[in-house]
């Protein structure tokens, strides 16, 4: 599956998040992957991805500097290829 910033995706329902000074931690109880997420930033996007119409809509809500957008683009990328985030 190829990752595309245009579509709509959520966490994973197997994934849970747990919450660190840095970021947070993320585990996978289907696959047993653990991903750090090193940026607040990062964990309110994942957690808010369900809430909108595509991954770019997201951004906007949350408030990601478009400059930062393809940052995050390829972390988001990498927890889809994990099965971490699933398309909604």
């Amino acid at each position: 599956m190829t990752f595309d910033a245009s579509s709509s995706y959520r966490l994973h329902e197997r994934v849970a998040l747990r919450p660190e000074p840095f970021g947070a931690l993320a585990y996978h109880y289907g696959n047993r992957r653990l991903n750090f997420l090193r940026a607040p930033e990062l964990v309110t996007l994942v957690e808010s991805l369900d809430d909108h119409e595509s991954v770019r809509d997201a951004f906007d809500a949350v408030g990601i500097d478009p400059r930062r957008w393809p940052s995050f683009e390829k972390a988001l990328a990498s927890l889809a290829a994990s099965d971490f985030l699933v398309a909604a």
